[in-house]
């Protein structure tokens, strides 16, 4: 895996104010056998200039005509992709150095993965470092996974063959990535997670899951939308609750 193209997707819209340091993130692993394919869904500020401006070969620049959302826009990329690797990074987020490195060696452990993931650091809106950090298990399941997605989207290291065939659901008011993630583990045994916050997640006022109530019912919605069983959506439900109040109440 070491000598292998990776394709990294970046959905970006409006990102004038942080695209370059998520860029610079990738630019600067230590895994530099990469692909950036940047996806713009119809940015009205300075976001494609910013991007254009910046000199290096392993950056393709995708520019939508018509906004369409963020799933949309992960698909275009993945459908691009040059490798059978797929990372996403949001363009308001960024990762540690060795992200990449550390989880193409993780294919070394465990060869028969299709979906690796990390834990996860948390920055304010302006960029200041939080000290909570979502700490992942070496393995789950999907019936863990249903407790809590732990999975977050711009950690993960997945075959562009899943995704093809599990692709991003492009509907209002589910999180798309989780019933990704379900639909993924309902056909393998496990997901593998490295502790460590490679990540570096930005929180937003305005993202869809910082209203904690909206949040809630889309967690809801992405339970039914994938099949669960209403007594099992209920069940995990309550274990959503309790496990997302604690994770809040650390970030603040």
């Amino acid at each position: 895996m070491s000598d292998r193209l990776i394709s990294v997707v970046m959905p970006v819209y409006n990102c004038e104010r942080t695209i370059e340091e998520a860029v610079d993130s990738v630019l600067s692993q230590t895994y530099e056998n990469l692909e950036l394919i940047i996806v713009d869904d119809c940015s009205t500020d300075r976001t494609v200039q910013i991007v254009s401006a910046i000199k290096d070969p392993r950056i393709r620049l995708i520019c939508s005509r018509v906004n369409r959302g963020a799933s949309y826009a992960r698909t275009c990329g993945i459908e691009k992709a040059s490798s059978e690797w797929i990372a996403f990074l949001d363009g308001d987020d960024k990762w540690d150095r060795e992200k990449l490195e550390k989880q193409t060696a993780l294919l070394a452990k465990y060869p028969d993965a299709v979906l690796i993931f990390t834990g996860s650091a948390f920055m304010s809106d302006d960029g200041r470092m939080l000290e909570y950090t979502l700490h992942v298990p070496e393995k789950i399941t999907y019936e863990e996974l249903l407790k809590q997605n732990r999975i977050s989207c711009s950690s993960v290291l997945v075959r562009k063959d899943m995704m093809l065939k599990y692709p991003f659901p492009d509907i209002n008011m589910i999180h798309e990535d989780f019933a990704v993630w379900l639909r993924i583990l309902r056909e393998v045994r496990y997901a593998y997670g490295i502790d460590e916050p490679l990540l570096i997640y930005r929180l937003s006022n305005n993202s869809k899951s910082s209203n904690k109530i909206r949040a809630a019912l889309m967690n809801w919605n992405t339970y039914r939308f994938t099949g669960v069983p209403f007594a099992t959506a209920a069940r995990s439900m309550c274990s959503y609750a309790y496990r997302s109040i604690r994770k809040y109440a650390r970030l603040k």
